[in-house]
C-alpha cells in the first residue's frame, strides 16, 4: 500500500535502506566477488571494483556503506527522539542516550575481539564505536538546537576539519599533508589513541575523523527533520531530496580538488558527496517502496534492516561462510566447477552464505523477534 500524503508512521524504505548496507556486509559482496573469478570481464569486474573500498583517495560503492549507515542513525534520531522526550522527559531521555551509546561502544570492542588480549593490544576503536559517539553526540546536538542551529553545526564542522587538516603542521614531519601515516589525523591516533590501531600507522575509526563523521550523522537528523513535517507531501519531498542529494555529490566532488576524498580520514568532501548519494538512495527507496508502494522486492532488506546490529554482531561470532563451505567445499565443490563452470563451487557456497544470514533475518522477524539496543 503506497503512503499517502500526510502520512505520519513509519516509512518502510528507512529499515529497507538500513537492511540494504547489511546486505553488502554479510555476503553479498563475497558473492559479487564469486561472480567475477568466474566471469571477469565488463560488469562484473566493474562492480567488483565497486564493492572494494578504495585504498586511499577516490571513492567507490563500498565507501558509501558505513557513512549510509551513519546517515539513517541520524534520520532515526530525528523521528524517534521527540516521542521519547514527550514520554519520558529530557532527563530519562539523555540517560537513555547514554546507556544505548555505552552499550553500543562495548558492543564494538566486543566484535574486535573483547578482552582476549591484554588492555594495550585491544582495539577500542570501530565501527560501532563509532556509531555510538556519533549517535550520542548527534542527540545530544538534536536536544540542544533546531534544524537551523543544526545545519550550522555541520557547516563549521566541515570547514572547521578542512581549516585544520590543511593549515595545522604535523608535528614531526612538518607541513601539513593528507599522505598517509603522515597527516595530522594519523599523527593524533599514534600518540593519543588507546589500545592498539587497525593498521600500524592508522586507523579508520580514530579520534579526529570522528569528528565529521558526526556531521554525516546529522545530515541524516536535518533529512529526518524535513520529511517528519506532519503537513508534507512525501512525494514533493522526495523529488526535492533528489535535487539535495544531487547537489551534495556536486558540491563535494568540486571540493575535491581542494579537499580530497578520503574515507579514511573522513574528509569533508566525502561527507558531502556520501551524504548526497545517501540522500539520492533514500529518495529512490522512498519513492519506490513508500509512493508506488512496490514493496515485495525490498522484504529481505527490511528483514536485515529490523535486526541489523544483531545481524551485525552474530556475523562476527558465527561464521556462517565456513559452514557453507562445510555443507558444499571439498569434492561437492569441485562437483560444480567441473559440471558447471569453473568457479561454480564458490558462487554457491557464496549463495548458501548469504541465504543463510537472509534466512536467519527473516527467521526473526517472522516471530517478531527484533533486538535492539
Amino acid at each position: 500500500m503506497a503512503v499517502e500524503p500526510g502520512w505520519r508512521g513509519r516509512l518502510m524504505s528507512i529499515d529497507a535502506l538500513r537492511g540494504f548496507t547489511m546486505f553488502w556486509i554479510v555476503g553479498a559482496d563475497e558473492l559479487v566477488e564469486a561472480l567475477e573469478n568466474i566471469h571477469d570481464k565488463g560488469f562484473l569486474r566493474n562492480l567488483a571494483r565497486q564493492l572494494r573500498h578504495k585504498s586511499w583517495e577516490g571513492f567507490s560503492f563500498y565507501d558509501l556503506i558505513f557513512p549510509l549507515f551513519l546517515f539513517i542513525v541520524g534520520i532515526s534520531i530525528a523521528l524517534s527522539l521527540p516521542r521519547h522526550l514527550a514520554r519520558h522527559g529530557r532527563a530519562k531521555t539523555i540517560r537513555h542516550i547514554l546507556v544505548r551509546a555505552a552499550i553500543l561502544f562495548a558492543f564494538g570492542v566486543f566484535y574486535n575481539g573483547g578482552m582476549r588480549k591484554p588492555l594495550e593490544d585491544i582495539r577500542y576503536a570501530g565501527v560501532l564505536q563509532r556509531i555510538a559517539l556519533c549517535y550520542a553526540a548527534a542527540s545530544g546536538l538534536f536536544l540542544l538546537l533546531r534544524a537551523r542551529g543544526i545545519a550550522v553545526a555541520v557547516t563549521v564542522i566541515l570547514l572547521g576539519y578542512w581549516a585544520l587538516l590543511a593549515l595545522a603542521p604535523v608535528p614531526g614531519y612538518g607541513p601539513p599533508t593528507l599522505d598517509q601515516g603522515t597527516n595530522l589525523v594519523d599523527w593524533l591516533d599514534l600518540h593519543y589513541l588507546p589500545g592498539s590501531l587497525f593498521q600500524p600507522d592508522h586507523d579508520p575509526e580514530g579520534i579526529l575523523s570522528t569528528v565529521p563523521s558526526v556531521a554525516t550523522c546529522l545530515l541524516g537528523v536535518l533529512v529526518g527533520l524535513f520529511l517528519s513535517n506532519p503537513a508534507f507531501d512525501l512525494r514533493e519531498r522526495l523529488r526535492d531530496l533528489a535535487f539535495a542529494g544531487a547537489a551534495l555529490v556536486g558540491l563535494g566532488f568540486l571540493w575535491h580538488l581542494r579537499f580530497p576524498i578520503i574515507k579514511e580520514l573522513w574528509t569533508s568532501s566525502f561527507v558531502l558527496v556520501s551524504g548526497g548519494y545517501s540522500c539520492l538512495l533514500l529518495a529512490l527507496f522512498a519513492w519506490l517502496i513508500d509512493v508506488r508502494g512496490r514493496q515485495r522486492w525490498a522484504q529481505p532488506f527490511v528483514w536485515l534492516g529490523l535486526n541489523s546490529i544483531f545481524i551485525y554482531l552474530v556475523t562476527n561470532v558465527v561464521h556462517f561462510h565456513r559452514i557453507a563451505e562445510r555443507l558444499v567445499g571439498g569434492d561437492v565443490d569441485d562437483f560444480f566447477d567441473e559440471h558447471l563452470i569453473d568457479g561454480a563451487g564458490s558462487l554457491v557456497a557464496a549463495l548458501l552464505t548469504l541465504s543463510m544470514v537472509v534466512g536467519l533475518a527473516y527467521w526473526m522477524h517472522r516471530r517478531k523477534i527484533y533486538l535492539k539496543v
